[in-house]
Protein backbone atom coordinates (compact mmCIF):
# COMPACT_ATOMS: atom_id res chain seq x y z
CA UNK A 1 0.00 0.00 0.00
CA UNK A 2 1.52 3.72 -0.95
CA UNK A 3 2.26 5.62 1.85
CA UNK A 4 -0.44 8.35 2.63
CA UNK A 5 1.61 11.91 3.02
CA UNK A 6 1.48 15.01 4.92
CA UNK A 7 3.15 17.99 3.58
CA UNK A 8 4.06 21.27 4.99
CA UNK A 9 5.33 24.29 3.60
CA UNK A 10 6.13 27.99 3.61
CA UNK A 11 7.26 27.64 7.23
CA UNK A 12 10.29 28.17 9.35
CA UNK A 13 11.61 25.07 10.10
CA UNK A 14 14.57 24.51 13.49
CA UNK A 15 15.40 20.72 12.79
CA UNK A 16 17.48 20.61 16.43
CA UNK A 17 19.79 17.89 14.25
CA UNK A 18 23.20 17.56 14.81
CA UNK A 19 24.64 20.68 12.83
CA UNK A 20 21.44 22.56 14.13
CA UNK A 21 20.19 23.28 10.82
CA UNK A 22 16.96 26.01 10.34
CA UNK A 23 15.45 26.91 7.11
CA UNK A 24 13.91 30.03 6.77
CA UNK A 25 11.36 28.80 4.56
CA UNK A 26 11.33 25.18 4.34
CA UNK A 27 9.10 22.30 3.98
CA UNK A 28 8.37 19.01 5.78
CA UNK A 29 7.16 16.18 4.30
CA UNK A 30 5.48 12.91 6.18
CA UNK A 31 5.37 9.62 4.99
CA UNK A 32 2.76 7.33 6.92
CA UNK A 33 4.46 7.53 10.48
CA UNK A 34 8.00 8.39 9.10
CA UNK A 35 9.54 11.74 8.03
CA UNK A 36 10.55 11.54 4.68
CA UNK A 37 12.47 14.67 3.64
CA UNK A 38 12.69 17.96 4.70
CA UNK A 39 14.40 21.06 3.42
CA UNK A 40 14.51 24.25 1.93
CA UNK A 41 12.01 25.99 -0.56
CA UNK A 42 8.94 23.99 -1.45
CA UNK A 43 8.39 20.13 -1.32
CA UNK A 44 9.42 17.62 -4.03
CA UNK A 45 7.16 17.63 -7.29
CA UNK A 46 4.96 14.59 -8.02
CA UNK A 47 4.24 13.38 -4.49
CA UNK A 48 1.66 10.68 -4.48
CA UNK A 49 -1.07 10.19 -1.98
CA UNK A 50 -0.78 13.28 -0.70
CA UNK A 51 -3.81 13.29 2.31
CA UNK A 52 -3.06 16.62 3.51
CA UNK A 53 -1.00 19.83 1.96
CA UNK A 54 -0.51 23.01 4.90
CA UNK A 55 0.70 26.37 4.10
CA UNK A 56 2.39 26.81 7.40
CA UNK A 57 3.53 30.74 5.88
CA UNK A 58 3.73 33.10 9.79
CA UNK A 59 4.49 29.48 11.95
CA UNK A 60 8.10 27.48 12.70
CA UNK A 61 8.05 23.63 12.80
CA UNK A 62 10.06 22.15 15.28
CA UNK A 63 10.31 19.05 16.81
CA UNK A 64 7.89 17.72 19.23
CA UNK A 65 8.29 18.73 22.69
CA UNK A 66 10.02 15.82 25.59
CA UNK A 67 8.89 15.84 28.97
CA UNK A 68 11.85 14.14 30.75
CA UNK A 69 9.84 14.05 34.41
CA UNK A 70 6.36 14.53 35.55
CA UNK A 71 3.58 12.97 38.72
CA UNK A 72 0.21 13.00 36.94
CA UNK A 73 -1.62 12.33 39.53
CA UNK A 74 -0.49 15.84 41.55
CA UNK A 75 -3.12 17.38 38.57
CA UNK A 76 -5.58 17.00 41.72
CA UNK A 77 -3.79 18.12 44.14
CA UNK A 78 -2.51 21.53 42.69
CA UNK A 79 -2.92 24.94 44.08
CA UNK A 80 -1.63 23.43 48.06
CA UNK A 81 1.36 23.94 50.02
CA UNK A 82 2.32 27.14 48.06
CA UNK A 83 5.17 28.64 50.43
CA UNK A 84 6.86 25.30 51.40
CA UNK A 85 10.29 24.03 50.57
CA UNK A 86 10.26 20.20 49.42
CA UNK A 87 10.75 18.57 52.67
CA UNK A 88 7.75 20.45 54.02
CA UNK A 89 5.69 20.52 50.53
CA UNK A 90 6.30 16.61 51.12
CA UNK A 91 5.02 15.94 54.28
CA UNK A 92 2.68 18.41 53.77
CA UNK A 93 0.83 16.91 51.02
CA UNK A 94 2.07 12.71 51.10
CA UNK A 95 -1.40 12.27 53.89
CA UNK A 96 -3.39 13.47 50.69
CA UNK A 97 -1.36 11.50 48.21
CA UNK A 98 -1.89 8.03 49.82
CA UNK A 99 -5.71 8.41 49.48
CA UNK A 100 -5.57 8.59 45.54
CA UNK A 101 -7.74 5.36 43.92
CA UNK A 102 -8.05 4.68 40.07
CA UNK A 103 -10.40 7.07 39.22
CA UNK A 104 -8.05 9.64 40.54
CA UNK A 105 -5.00 8.49 38.74
CA UNK A 106 -7.00 8.40 35.42
CA UNK A 107 -8.65 11.69 36.12
CA UNK A 108 -4.88 13.27 36.67
CA UNK A 109 -3.38 11.36 33.85
CA UNK A 110 -6.05 12.67 31.34
CA UNK A 111 -5.76 16.54 32.76
CA UNK A 112 -2.03 16.35 32.59
CA UNK A 113 -1.57 15.12 29.46
CA UNK A 114 -3.96 16.73 28.09
CA UNK A 115 -2.31 20.03 29.04
CA UNK A 116 0.95 19.15 27.62
CA UNK A 117 -0.63 17.49 24.57
CA UNK A 118 -2.37 20.64 23.88
CA UNK A 119 1.23 22.85 24.42
CA UNK A 120 3.93 20.57 21.64
CA UNK A 121 4.70 18.34 23.87
CA UNK A 122 4.58 14.87 21.87
CA UNK A 123 6.87 12.43 23.93
CA UNK A 124 5.56 12.47 28.05
CA UNK A 125 6.42 10.56 31.16
CA UNK A 126 4.90 10.27 34.11
CA UNK A 127 6.74 8.77 37.23
CA UNK A 128 4.28 7.82 39.48
CA UNK A 129 5.75 5.79 42.85
CA UNK A 130 2.46 6.37 44.75
CA UNK A 131 0.82 2.86 44.83
CA UNK A 132 -1.25 2.80 48.30
CA UNK A 133 -2.50 -0.43 49.21
CA UNK A 134 -6.24 -1.67 47.32
CA UNK A 135 -5.82 1.14 45.52
CA UNK A 136 -6.88 -0.27 42.17
CA UNK A 137 -4.59 -0.70 38.91
CA UNK A 138 -3.11 2.82 38.52
CA UNK A 139 -0.74 2.15 36.25
CA UNK A 140 -2.97 0.59 33.51
CA UNK A 141 -4.99 3.95 34.03
CA UNK A 142 -2.21 6.07 33.52
CA UNK A 143 -1.10 4.09 30.43
CA UNK A 144 -4.62 4.37 29.47
CA UNK A 145 -4.64 7.82 29.34
CA UNK A 146 -1.75 8.35 27.42
CA UNK A 147 -3.22 5.71 24.65
CA UNK A 148 -6.40 7.75 24.76
CA UNK A 149 -4.46 11.18 24.34
CA UNK A 150 -2.14 9.97 21.85
CA UNK A 151 1.08 11.11 22.87
CA UNK A 152 3.95 8.51 23.17
CA UNK A 153 4.50 7.88 26.68
CA UNK A 154 6.94 6.28 29.15
CA UNK A 155 5.59 5.27 32.09
CA UNK A 156 8.79 4.98 35.28
CA UNK A 157 6.74 2.86 37.52
CA UNK A 158 7.72 3.66 41.05
CA UNK A 159 7.70 2.43 44.19
CA UNK A 160 8.91 3.73 47.72
CA UNK A 161 9.37 0.92 50.56
CA UNK A 162 10.65 3.38 53.52
CA UNK A 163 7.77 5.00 55.33
CA UNK A 164 7.33 6.61 58.28
CA UNK A 165 7.91 4.23 60.45
CA UNK A 166 11.45 3.10 59.19
CA UNK A 167 12.31 6.96 58.85
CA UNK A 168 11.06 7.91 55.33
CA UNK A 169 8.39 10.45 54.94
CA UNK A 170 5.59 9.13 53.46
CA UNK A 171 3.24 7.32 55.23
CA UNK A 172 3.20 3.38 55.72
CA UNK A 173 -0.19 3.40 53.78
CA UNK A 174 1.50 4.51 50.70
CA UNK A 175 4.36 2.33 50.84
CA UNK A 176 5.13 -1.36 49.44
CA UNK A 177 7.17 -3.83 50.55
CA UNK A 178 10.59 -4.67 48.98
CA UNK A 179 9.64 -7.58 47.20
CA UNK A 180 6.11 -6.61 46.06
CA UNK A 181 7.39 -3.47 44.42
CA UNK A 182 9.72 -5.31 42.66
CA UNK A 183 6.94 -7.93 41.49
CA UNK A 184 4.79 -5.11 40.52
CA UNK A 185 7.62 -3.58 38.83
CA UNK A 186 8.28 -6.61 36.84
CA UNK A 187 5.13 -7.34 35.70
CA UNK A 188 3.93 -4.01 34.71
CA UNK A 189 7.24 -4.19 32.15
CA UNK A 190 6.28 -7.09 30.99
CA UNK A 191 2.53 -6.06 30.38
CA UNK A 192 3.27 -2.71 29.00
CA UNK A 193 6.93 -2.16 27.34
CA UNK A 194 7.59 -2.08 23.87
CA UNK A 195 11.53 -2.02 22.56
CA UNK A 196 10.02 -1.34 19.02
CA UNK A 197 11.52 1.70 16.82
CA UNK A 198 8.20 3.26 17.07
CA UNK A 199 7.17 2.39 20.37
CA UNK A 200 4.15 4.48 21.75
CA UNK A 201 4.59 2.81 25.83
CA UNK A 202 7.99 1.97 27.24
CA UNK A 203 8.35 1.66 30.74
CA UNK A 204 11.14 2.39 33.07
CA UNK A 205 12.06 1.45 36.40
CA UNK A 206 11.77 4.13 39.14
CA UNK A 207 12.22 3.87 43.06
CA UNK A 208 11.19 7.21 43.98
CA UNK A 209 14.26 8.86 45.90
CA UNK A 210 16.87 8.07 48.44
CA UNK A 211 14.83 9.12 51.24
CA UNK A 212 11.55 7.21 50.65
CA UNK A 213 13.26 3.92 49.60
CA UNK A 214 15.99 1.34 50.97
CA UNK A 215 19.16 0.81 49.74
CA UNK A 216 17.64 -2.41 48.92
CA UNK A 217 14.98 -1.40 46.57
CA UNK A 218 17.82 0.81 44.72
CA UNK A 219 20.56 -2.19 44.03
CA UNK A 220 17.17 -5.07 43.00
CA UNK A 221 15.79 -2.24 40.72
CA UNK A 222 18.90 -1.79 38.87
CA UNK A 223 19.18 -5.29 38.42
CA UNK A 224 15.87 -5.78 37.33
CA UNK A 225 15.91 -2.94 34.64
CA UNK A 226 19.39 -4.23 33.33
CA UNK A 227 18.00 -7.38 33.77
CA UNK A 228 14.95 -6.21 31.34
CA UNK A 229 16.59 -4.24 29.07
CA UNK A 230 14.27 -1.01 30.40
CA UNK A 231 15.67 2.33 31.75
CA UNK A 232 15.74 3.34 35.34
CA UNK A 233 14.81 6.71 36.88
CA UNK A 234 14.76 8.49 40.18
CA UNK A 235 15.36 11.55 42.14
CA UNK A 236 18.85 13.18 42.88
CA UNK A 237 20.61 15.81 44.38
CA UNK A 238 17.22 18.36 44.83
CA UNK A 239 18.15 19.51 47.52
CA UNK A 240 20.65 20.79 50.12
CA UNK A 241 18.36 18.51 52.96
CA UNK A 242 18.56 15.51 50.76
CA UNK A 243 22.95 15.52 50.63
CA UNK A 244 22.44 15.77 54.30
CA UNK A 245 20.00 12.79 54.72
CA UNK A 246 22.51 10.56 52.45
CA UNK A 247 25.84 11.50 54.85
CA UNK A 248 23.88 10.95 58.03
CA UNK A 249 22.46 7.81 56.88
CA UNK A 250 24.93 6.21 54.23
CA UNK A 251 27.96 8.25 54.95
CA UNK A 252 28.67 9.57 51.60
CA UNK A 253 26.76 12.18 49.06
CA UNK A 254 23.62 11.38 46.49
CA UNK A 255 25.94 10.53 43.61
CA UNK A 256 28.55 8.08 45.25
CA UNK A 257 25.62 6.84 46.91
CA UNK A 258 23.79 6.35 44.04
CA UNK A 259 26.86 4.91 42.37
CA UNK A 260 27.10 2.43 45.01
CA UNK A 261 23.51 0.94 44.60
CA UNK A 262 24.10 0.83 40.36
CA UNK A 263 22.68 3.74 39.66
CA UNK A 264 25.11 5.57 37.14
CA UNK A 265 25.19 4.89 33.67
CA UNK A 266 23.73 5.51 30.26
CA UNK A 267 20.42 3.61 30.51
CA UNK A 268 19.62 5.99 34.19
CA UNK A 269 18.35 9.35 34.18
CA UNK A 270 17.98 11.74 37.31
CA UNK A 271 15.31 14.90 37.98
CA UNK A 272 16.42 17.88 39.22
CA UNK A 273 20.11 17.22 40.13
CA UNK A 274 20.46 20.82 41.35
CA UNK A 275 23.45 20.53 44.07
CA UNK A 276 26.11 18.65 41.63
CA UNK A 277 29.33 19.60 42.63
CA UNK A 278 32.43 19.73 39.56
CA UNK A 279 33.08 15.87 41.19
CA UNK A 280 29.45 14.63 40.90
CA UNK A 281 28.96 16.51 37.42
CA UNK A 282 32.18 14.35 36.30
CA UNK A 283 30.74 11.44 37.51
CA UNK A 284 27.39 12.00 35.32
CA UNK A 285 29.24 12.68 32.18
CA UNK A 286 32.17 10.09 32.67
CA UNK A 287 29.54 7.32 33.00
CA UNK A 288 26.59 8.84 30.59
CA UNK A 289 24.24 9.19 33.37
CA UNK A 290 20.82 11.82 32.47
CA UNK A 291 19.31 14.70 33.93
CA UNK A 292 15.71 15.97 33.66
CA UNK A 293 15.94 19.80 34.55
CA UNK A 294 12.79 21.52 36.03
CA UNK A 295 13.58 24.91 36.41
CA UNK A 296 9.70 26.11 37.20
CA UNK A 297 9.53 23.48 40.02
CA UNK A 298 13.02 24.05 41.18
CA UNK A 299 11.99 28.21 41.58
CA UNK A 300 8.50 26.69 43.16
CA UNK A 301 9.91 24.52 45.90
CA UNK A 302 13.24 26.84 46.98
CA UNK A 303 15.32 24.16 45.77
CA UNK A 304 18.06 26.18 43.58
CA UNK A 305 19.24 26.40 40.18
CA UNK A 306 20.88 23.76 38.45
CA UNK A 307 24.39 23.60 36.66
CA UNK A 308 22.92 23.05 33.53
CA UNK A 309 25.84 24.93 31.52
CA UNK A 310 28.38 22.97 33.24
CA UNK A 311 26.37 19.74 32.90
CA UNK A 312 26.27 20.49 28.83
CA UNK A 313 29.93 21.33 28.59
CA UNK A 314 30.74 18.32 30.82
CA UNK A 315 28.43 16.15 28.21
CA UNK A 316 25.94 15.55 30.39
CA UNK A 317 22.61 14.58 28.62
CA UNK A 318 20.02 17.01 29.60
CA UNK A 319 16.24 17.26 29.05
CA UNK A 320 13.50 19.45 30.24
CA UNK A 321 10.74 18.28 32.97
CA UNK A 322 7.50 19.52 33.94
CA UNK A 323 7.36 18.37 37.40
CA UNK A 324 4.40 17.38 39.42
CA UNK A 325 1.75 19.78 38.78
CA UNK A 326 1.49 20.39 42.75
CA UNK A 327 4.97 22.17 42.40
CA UNK A 328 4.68 23.58 38.79
CA UNK A 329 0.83 24.11 38.32
CA UNK A 330 0.76 25.48 34.72
CA UNK A 331 1.81 22.07 34.04
CA UNK A 332 3.04 22.81 30.32
CA UNK A 333 6.60 22.38 29.09
CA UNK A 334 7.03 24.89 26.59
CA UNK A 335 7.10 27.31 29.33
CA UNK A 336 10.39 25.20 30.90
CA UNK A 337 11.76 26.20 27.43
CA UNK A 338 12.21 30.36 28.28
CA UNK A 339 12.16 29.36 32.43
CA UNK A 340 14.74 26.67 32.00
CA UNK A 341 16.91 30.03 30.02
CA UNK A 342 16.19 32.68 32.57
CA UNK A 343 16.42 30.71 35.67
CA UNK A 344 19.88 29.81 34.48
CA UNK A 345 20.96 33.34 33.61
CA UNK A 346 20.58 33.84 37.14
CA UNK A 347 23.86 31.15 38.08
CA UNK A 348 26.89 31.82 37.70
CA UNK A 349 27.12 31.97 33.89
CA UNK A 350 24.90 35.06 33.89
CA UNK A 351 23.71 35.98 30.05
CA UNK A 352 25.84 33.51 28.62
CA UNK A 353 24.40 30.52 30.38
CA UNK A 354 22.20 29.40 27.74
CA UNK A 355 20.56 30.97 24.66
CA UNK A 356 17.15 30.23 22.35
CA UNK A 357 18.23 27.38 20.47
CA UNK A 358 20.11 25.45 23.43
CA UNK A 359 16.86 25.72 25.09
CA UNK A 360 14.85 24.36 22.16
CA UNK A 361 17.50 21.80 22.17
CA UNK A 362 16.75 20.94 26.26
CA UNK A 363 13.43 20.26 24.97
CA UNK A 364 13.42 17.95 22.02
CA UNK A 365 16.83 16.45 21.18
CA UNK A 366 17.97 16.44 24.91
CA UNK A 367 14.96 14.75 26.08
CA UNK A 368 14.81 11.99 23.44
CA UNK A 369 18.60 11.09 24.31
CA UNK A 370 17.28 11.39 28.24
CA UNK A 371 14.66 8.78 27.54
CA UNK A 372 17.02 6.28 25.31
CA UNK A 373 15.12 7.28 21.55
CA UNK A 374 17.88 10.02 20.16
CA UNK A 375 17.86 7.37 17.51
CA UNK A 376 13.87 7.92 16.89
CA UNK A 377 12.86 11.41 17.80
CA UNK A 378 14.19 14.43 19.15
CA UNK A 379 14.92 15.96 15.62
CA UNK A 380 13.48 17.13 12.41
CA UNK A 381 15.84 14.38 9.85
CA UNK A 382 14.33 11.79 7.25
CA UNK A 383 13.28 8.58 8.37
CA UNK A 384 13.12 9.65 12.13
CA UNK A 385 9.40 9.04 13.55
CA UNK A 386 7.11 11.98 12.87
CA UNK A 387 6.38 13.89 15.90
CA UNK A 388 6.14 17.53 14.79
CA UNK A 389 4.68 20.58 16.03
CA UNK A 390 4.02 23.53 13.75
CA UNK A 391 3.89 26.81 16.21
CA UNK A 392 1.91 29.96 15.18
CA UNK A 393 4.01 33.01 15.71
CA UNK A 394 2.29 35.46 13.31
CA UNK A 395 0.07 37.08 16.02
CA UNK A 396 0.24 40.03 17.94
CA UNK A 397 2.20 38.33 20.59
CA UNK A 398 5.19 37.06 18.22
CA UNK A 399 5.07 39.63 15.53
CA UNK A 400 7.44 42.27 15.87
CA UNK A 401 10.54 39.23 16.44
CA UNK A 402 11.94 38.29 13.59
CA UNK A 403 13.84 35.38 14.51
CA UNK A 404 11.43 32.48 15.15
CA UNK A 405 13.83 30.26 17.13
CA UNK A 406 13.77 33.61 19.88
CA UNK A 407 10.06 34.06 19.09
CA UNK A 408 9.00 30.90 20.54
CA UNK A 409 11.34 30.64 23.46
CA UNK A 410 11.83 34.20 24.84
CA UNK A 411 8.19 35.36 23.82
CA UNK A 412 4.79 34.23 25.16
CA UNK A 413 3.64 30.97 24.83
CA UNK A 414 3.01 30.39 21.06
CA UNK A 415 -0.44 28.70 19.90
CA UNK A 416 0.17 25.20 18.08
CA UNK A 417 -1.45 25.05 15.05
CA UNK A 418 -0.77 21.39 14.38
CA UNK A 419 0.81 18.35 16.47
CA UNK A 420 1.70 15.52 14.92
CA UNK A 421 2.31 12.08 16.72
CA UNK A 422 3.57 8.99 15.15
CA UNK A 423 1.93 11.05 11.71
CA UNK A 424 -1.07 11.63 13.76
CA UNK A 425 -2.85 14.85 14.41
CA UNK A 426 -3.52 15.19 17.57
CA UNK A 427 -3.53 18.96 17.86
CA UNK A 428 -5.15 21.45 15.69
CA UNK A 429 -5.61 24.59 16.29
CA UNK A 430 -4.82 24.60 19.15
CA UNK A 431 -7.44 22.07 20.64
CA UNK A 432 -7.09 18.35 21.08
CA UNK A 433 -8.33 16.15 18.40
CA UNK A 434 -8.09 13.10 20.68
CA UNK A 435 -10.06 13.64 23.45
CA UNK A 436 -13.17 15.66 24.89
CA UNK A 437 -10.87 19.18 26.79
CA UNK A 438 -14.36 19.98 28.92
CA UNK A 439 -14.51 16.61 29.89
CA UNK A 440 -11.22 16.25 31.39
CA UNK A 441 -11.67 19.53 33.38
CA UNK A 442 -15.12 18.24 34.77
CA UNK A 443 -13.56 14.53 35.97
CA UNK A 444 -10.55 16.09 37.35
CA UNK A 445 -12.18 18.61 38.89
CA UNK A 446 -14.49 16.41 40.57
CA UNK A 447 -11.83 13.73 41.61
CA UNK A 448 -9.73 16.78 42.93
CA UNK A 449 -12.81 17.14 45.35
CA UNK A 450 -13.49 13.87 46.07
CA UNK A 451 -9.78 13.22 47.21
CA UNK A 452 -9.90 16.77 49.38
CA UNK A 453 -13.33 15.33 51.24
CA UNK A 454 -11.82 12.00 51.48
CA UNK A 455 -8.67 13.26 53.02
CA UNK A 456 -10.26 15.97 55.66
CA UNK A 457 -11.81 12.37 56.95
CA UNK A 458 -8.38 11.11 58.03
Amino acid sequence: MAASRIVIENCAIATVDANDTEYASGHVVVADNRIESVGAGQAPDGLENVVRRIDGTGHLVTPGLVNTHHHFYQWITRGLATDHNLFNWLVALYPTWARIDEPMARAAARGSLAMMARGGVTTAMDHHYVYPQGSGDLSGAIIGAASETGVRFTLARGSMDRGTSDGGLPPDFAVESLDGALAATEATIDKYHDASFDAMTQIAVAPCSPFSVSTELLKQGAELARRKGVRLHTHGSETMEEEGFCKELFGMGPTDYFESTGWLGQDVWMAHCVHMNDTDIAAFARTGTGVAHCPSSNARLAAGIARVPDMLKAGVPVGLGVDGTASNESGELHTELRNALLINRLGAHREAALNARQALRLGTYGGAQVLGRAEEIGSIEAGKLADLVLWKLDTIAHSSIADPVIALVFGAAAPVTLSLVNGRTVVEDNHLTTVDEDAIARSARDEARRLARIAAQD
